[in-house]
């Protein structure tokens, strides 16, 4: 593995887990949009305050991670693709930021209008937010991102990306509702917890239905990805097809710890095999990751600082979900 090969590694590790974390974070958010009226719905919605309050802000660590470590590591590259996609990231830079001062605001709200205004907030931008970042991996993924630019509106609206902004939001919903329906079965709430494995149950099947019905339409438009699929990310794509049936067959038996885990598999060897499957291209059919890297010296400077963060940050993120995990935070949600 060559340095340029270890920094993109490194790179893509930091969008896996923010696939992971930041993704089920977005997908409470869309089950908080479809939880019912303002009875109905209150378990549930109380369930997600409580899972998500005490981590919701951490996640988004992963993104200024990926975005630090891509600007510094890969310049060039990554600057056609946040110029070629300014408009979806610059939306989904919107949805981040309606999306955390909904869920602030809405618990501080003076009356029943306001708590429904910031919660519709909060839970629409958590539906945009992820289908916008989606649609920009599809827009690098089909070769629509060149080094010198590409079209700024069908750069990011091709099949190729329509499909990865689906598959983003459904891949968030299932994520979620699978970590949600786990949390309420260990806090003793079994009405919630069926609840929310119901609507894992139907997401992860149109997930899956979707995904299938997307290869034809891949092949077609990002050929080069397609072949990749079925090449070097052979492996993790067939891992991740095994890992979401076993984790809808947890679900359906309720069995929600071994649910979660296989979520959560699922998401990591998804992404996963979209990297092998892109491998070696950084803008598909364009530049190459060794084409795309900054100097030697920058990527060993970058090096540094990742194992400087894999000792400091990580151990401190691991004990923060220990906490939320074990329900420590639950009280202070």
């Amino acid at each position: 593995m060559s340095l340029a090969d270890l920094v993109a590694a490194v790179l893509f590790s930091g969008v896996i887990v923010y696939a992971v974390f930041g993704g089920a974070d977005f997908g409470s958010g869309i089950w908080d949009l479809t939880a019912g009226g303002d009875r109905r719905g209150a378990p549930l919605r109380r369930r997600i305050d409580a899972s998500i309050g005490p981590v919701w802000e951490a996640n988004h660590v992963w993104l200024v991670f990926v975005i630090v470590f891509g600007w510094t590591a890969f310049p060039a590259a990554f600057a056609a693709v946040l110029s070629t996609c300014a408009v979806p990231l610059g939306l989904a830079t919107v949805g981040i930021v309606l999306r955390g001062a909904g869920f602030a605001f809405r618990k501080f709200s003076a009356d029943l209008a306001q708590a429904r205004l910031f919660g519709a907030v909060f839970a629409t931008s958590s539906l945009i937010t992820p289908f916008f970042l989606g649609t920009v991996a599809g827009a690098v993924a089909s070769g629509r991102v060149g080094l010198d630019g590409g079209d700024r509106w069908s750069a990011w609206t091709g099949p190729t990306s329509l499909l990865g902004g689906t598959l983003a939001v459904l891949t968030v919903a299932f994520t979620s509702a699978a970590l949600l329906a786990a949390d309420a079965d260990r806090a003793g709430e079994a009405a919630v917890a069926d609840a929310f494995r119901r609507r894992a149950l139907a997401s992860g099947l149109v997930a899956g239905l979707v995904a299938v019905a997307g290869i034809a339409p891949l092949r077609a438009d990002a050929p080069t990805l397609a072949d990749g699929l079925v090449g070097r990310g052979l492996v993790e794509v067939a891992v991740s097809a095994v890992a979401g049936l076993s984790a809808l067959g947890a679900l359906y038996r309720r069995r929600y710890r071994v649910a979660r885990v296989a979520a959560i598999a699922a998401v990591v060897t998804v992404v996963a095999g979209w990297g092998f499957g892109q491998y070696p291209w950084f803008l598909v059919d364009e530049v190459t990751i060794a084409e795309a890297a900054a100097p030697a010296s920058t990527l060993w400077a970058l090096v540094v600082t990742a194992l400087l963060a894999l000792v400091v940050v990580v151990p401190l993120l691991v004990w923060l979900l220990r906490l939320v995990d074990t329900g420590t935070l639950d009280s202070h949600a």
